[in-house]
């Protein structure tokens, strides 16, 4: 979704950076318009986080939205704080823009951070192009989404007697799809531990376990693919399930690319077809889920904005790890704050469609 070059801007308290896009796509404005706005939504994108008095340092970090090819563009965050350091950083190996904000002792801990995002539906006539360096990075391994043993033996099952890159993802689109399905009782996203899935045998998950699923098969067969970390924004013209509006806070999504030589960057979604069979009590071979399966391979229902596709990594200035950054995470006196229960966090996230 993103290319890792960077270039550096300085806005009033923080260091505000904003990844480059992929080569060949103009930058979005800074003011966020574009010549031609047709099919174009524009929202403002609200995080609000109240952490607890504990006794101190307190560090809190945010995932930020970025701009993505000619389907989404973000302006630089606009910050709220009486008394905050705020920073952004990026993280190194995928180019992920997070908002690092610490207290030392201040009795109140309080952030606000707005974006405003364009975005677009998304489809195959949308190119986003990758450097070789992007490509060489989206083929590695990583510790919770390895590319050996299992792994491997996998994808070489699902891929076999395949010689066309293109034949080869759609043999682990509909693998995906046809062996797992959406377990409702996984918190939050779900974990993305693929290994653990196939040698367990349990193919039972949310968004950040069967996208994980599909990006580690892809990658074993020799495919670049990643995961894109975001949250829906509002609701959807498809299906009920697949959107949210206003009040945001549980609205995180995890989708997929996978890089085809000709073609660039190609956006599949497997997890909400499996969101649909569950949520919207159909059958897989249900005409309209069959419908979407479809349309859910090549395309982005740009109801949704992306944050990163950053895994296993180690947020910025401090020994905080997380298998990925989807949610607010933070770090107190009193340890790790549970990101999946943001009342007690306590952080809210809202979406509010501007039409002005």
């Amino acid at each position: 979704m993103f290319n890792r070059r960077q270039f550096l801007t300085t806005a009033a308290t923080a260091t505000l950076a904003t990844t480059c896009l992929s080569q060949g796509i103009r930058a979005a404005r800074a003011d966020g318009t574009a010549a031609g706005t047709a099919g174009w939504r524009s929202f403002d994108v609200t995080t609000k986080v109240d952490l607890q008095r504990s006794e101190g340092r307190a560090d809190l970090w945010l995932p930020l939205i970025q701009s993505a090819g000619e389907y989404q563009k973000a302006e630089a965050p606009r910050f709220v704080s009486a008394d905050a350091d705020i920073k952004i950083e990026i993280d190194a190996a995928s180019g992920a823009n997070i908002a690092h904000v610490t207290w030392s002792d201040q009795a109140q801990r309080v952030v606000e951070v707005t974006q405003r995002v364009m975005t677009r539906n998304r489809d195959p006539k949308i190119i986003v192009t990758a450097t070789p360096e992007e490509l060489a990075h989206e083929l590695k391994g990583t510790p919770s989404m390895p590319i050996d043993g299992i792994v491997k033996d996998t994808a070489m099952k699902i891929v076999a007697g395949r010689d066309k890159p293109e034949d080869k993802v759609r043999a682990i689109y509909d693998w995906v799809i046809d062996n797992t399905f959406r377990d409702a009782k996984v918190a939050g996203c779900g974990v993305g531990n693929v290994k653990d899935m196939l040698e367990s045998g349990y193919f039972g998950g949310k968004c950040a376990d069967i996208s994980s699923l599909f990006v580690a098969l892809a990658r074993s067969a020799g495919l670049p693919s990643r995961d894109v970390f975001g949250i829906r924004v509002a609701d959807s013209a498809d299906f009920k399930s697949l959107g949210r509006s206003g009040d945001i806070t549980k609205a995180q999504h995890c989708r997929a690319e996978v890089y085809l030589e000709g073609k660039g960057w190609m956006a599949v979604d497997p997890a909400d077809v499996r969101k649909v069979v569950l949520e919207e009590n159909l059958a897989l071979d249900n005409d309209a889920v069959k419908a979407f399966r479809e349309k859910a391979y090549g395309n982005w229902e740009m109801n949704w904005v992306g944050y990163n596709s950053a895994r296993d990594l180690t947020l910025p200035g401090g020994t905080l790890s997380q298998g990925f950054l989807m949610y607010p995470a933070a770090m107190t006196s009193r340890g790790e704050l549970d990101c999946l229960n943001p009342q007690t966090f306590a952080y809210a996230i809202s979406s509010k469609e501007v039409t002005a």
